[in-house]
């Protein structure tokens, strides 16, 4: 009794309420709404406000933080489930509820370790390396974590909530796991600024800026005098019928019908992109189907990059492939001959959408564990480019793009692009298609190339390696995107070191800690 007594005495209900609405409000930091500033403000009061709890109470107090971040944040997650799972809305937003939960165990770990080796009964840590080292440590790795295990969730980390702020640029160098660890930092510094130690913020905040001005200016990425033309398609083929056996020949003529447009120009289009999935059918179904789209792209000295369902064997794969011409503009016979090659197949697949973790036990329970094409095969981590009428593209499906050092494995010397295709059509008009285009133009930023996101129904955009969103057609709607893509050469610091010197920085970081802990 005691000790419930202990551990509530500042822990009150008021305080469990203030930190889930000082997590929910970091929602507003994410698209659509971009208010970068939110997210180290509301770490800074939360903070605050744990500052004198104990590691126990930490942990509560932290929870209820991440709960708030991720209820609010991912709450699009629901509606897949609750549309398309064949589920009541309060079973959806219990299961959307329950994933919250399990994401918020990560800040929570954050903050009983920041409180636990910061303060003994005997000693406090120095709050200078608890507030500007050991916490900015401890959120990145427990960020890097959740991206990780169980395959990993990385959406919302803190560094996305600054893809369109004043330190965006600052990911060509450090990725979107430095900018958490610098919204961490500042954070820290507010913090202490609240402690009448000013001189943080007198010195980090000024080095940010100066740090934000000079990184486009020392960016080792330039102009390489290029430019290739492309049309994204974006069929806008509803979701409830896109699976639909006596939908897929209306949808093949669809994509086709509006690629053929494209060719009517004294000028054609060099690459068409289709988005992920845009043939719903296995390879052999549609066999004829894709020579002849072949033979139709090579005549038109074009190559069409198109989402596609590949089997070897019994396995199936979430794959891209290019019809057409592969190497160089021609009007000969069509390179695709269907063996493999020029082919990508998704390494990254999303649980229970494409895989279904304990298939046997869960795929009885309900029609939500039974979507369609969720019993694909994984691809290799590690695949060539694919080559599109002699470009080199670094392409991932969907959910991939918000892997960073998958991407980075992705990007060779000669990449010119990179390329995501998607279909959010599951998830409605809901802030999850808007999070997932902001993730990908951080991979632009981070990679420094110019990246293509091909959709069915939005957002199909064109990003420029300053992650700036430079040509993009309305969500809902069926059309082409035809633009000219101005290539880059160079390589950014991202690109040649990743994550790694992070990791271990902030390794080292909650090592001090864990030594300064012991020696008490």
């Amino acid at each position: 009794m005691l000790k419930t007594q202990s551990l509530y005495s500042s822990l009150s209900i008021v305080r469990l309420v203030a930190a889930f609405i000082a997590g929910a409000s970091t929602a507003l930091s994410f698209a659509p709404y971009e208010i970068w500033a939110i997210f180290p403000l509301a770490l800074s009061f939360a903070l605050w406000q744990s500052q004198t709890l104990t590691a126990k109470q930490s942990l509560y107090y932290w929870l209820s933080f991440g709960f708030g971040c991720f209820a609010i944040g991912i709450s699009w997650v629901h509606v897949s489930i609750d549309t398309f799972g064949g589920m009541p809305i309060f079973v959806s937003i219990t299961l959307m509820a329950i994933l919250a939960m399990y994401l918020a165990i990560y800040p929570a770990v954050a903050g009983y370790l920041l409180s636990k080796l910061s303060r003994t009964s005997k000693y406090t840590l120095n709050p200078y390396f608890t507030y500007l080292g050991l916490f900015p440590a401890l959120w990145v790795l427990t960020e890097w974590l959740r991206g990780w295990v169980f395959t990993g969730f990385p959406w919302i980390w803190a560094g996305y909530s600054q893809t369109l702020g004043p330190l965006s640029e600052l990911a060509s160098f450090i990725g979107a796991l430095g900018l958490s660890f610098i919204v961490a930092l500042v954070a820290g510094s507010l913090i202490l600024l609240t402690q009448k130690r000013i001189f943080p913020v007198l010195v980090i905040l000024p080095i940010l800026a100066l740090s934000a001005w000079a990184a486009p200016l020392l960016n080792p990425i330039s102009t390489s005098g290029k430019t290739v033309k492309v049309a994204l398609v974006q069929g806008n083929i509803p979701q409830s019928m896109k699976w639909e056996p006596d939908a897929l020949w209306p949808t093949m003529l669809k994509y086709m019908d509006m690629t053929r447009e494209q060719f009517d120009d004294a000028s054609s289009v060099d690459i068409v992109i289709w988005p992920e999935a845009a043939i719903p059918a296995p390879e052999a179904m549609v066999e004829d189907f894709l020579m002849d789209v072949s033979k139709v792209a090579s005549i038109n000295n074009t190559a069409i990059v198109t989402g596609i369902i590949s089997h070897q064997q019994q396995d199936f794969f979430n794959s891209l492939i290019v019809l057409g011409n592969y190497h160089q503009k021609h009007q000969q016979s069509a390179d695709y001959i269907g063996d493999g090659t020029n082919q990508f197949k998704k390494h990254h697949l999303l649980p229970i959408g494409e895989f279904v973790p304990f298939a046997s036990l869960l795929r009885p329970i309900a029609p939500f564990f039974n979507l369609p094409m969720s019993s694909f095969q994984r691809g290799d981590y590690t695949q060539p480019n694919l080559v599109a009428l002699g470009y080199h593209i670094a392409p991932a499906i969907c959910y991939e793009i918000a892997f960073p050092e998958q991407v980075r494995a992705s990007v060779t010397d000669e990449t010119d692009m990179l390329l995501t295709v998607s279909n959010d059509a599951w998830f409605g008009a809901s802030n999850g298609p808007l999070q997932h285009m902001e993730i990908a133009q951080m991979r632009a930023i981070e990679m420094g190339k110019p990246l293509l996101r091909g959709t069915n129904n939005g957002i199909t955009a064109v990003v420029d390696p300053h992650g700036r969103i430079t040509d993009a057609i309305p969500q809902f709607e069926a059309g082409v995107l035809v633009t000219n893509i101005q290539l880059f050469q160079g390589q950014t610091w991202f690109r040649k070191i990743g994550q790694l010197p992070l990791l271990i920085l902030c390794g080292l970081l909650v090592l001090l800690g864990v030594i300064n802990y012991l020696r008490k």
